[in-house]
């Protein structure tokens, strides 16, 4: 897998954007994905150094719509520890 691959989309929530305070950014990666190999894709996309990678997995919440159930999708989602020296990742564009 690819760099670009493994990363698809960082998470937005309030507690994550308070997470990025501390230099710990939240991603919601492949499912098949490694420490090692999120560790590694970060690095190469955002030229930034980093220390520690936690992952978890999110089983698919139960949805109704009248008198049909089903569930959403499981997701698997890292958060990534920078070291102090690196720089901060922007998820926004300031201008």
């Amino acid at each position: 897998m690819e760099s670009r691959d493994i990363i698809l989309r960082p998470v937005i929530t309030e507690q994550s954007t308070a997470m990025m305070d501390d230099k710990r950014y939240t991603f919601d990666v492949d499912l098949r994905a490694t420490k090692t190999q999120v560790k590694k894709a970060i690095e190469d996309i955002f030229d930034v150094k980093v220390v520690k990678v936690n992952i978890m997995n999110v089983r698919g919440k139960l949805k109704r719509q009248g008198r049909y159930s089903g569930y959403t999708k499981k997701r698997r989602k890292a958060i990534v520890t920078l070291s102090s020296d690196s720089k901060e990742i922007k998820l926004f564009n300031e201008e």
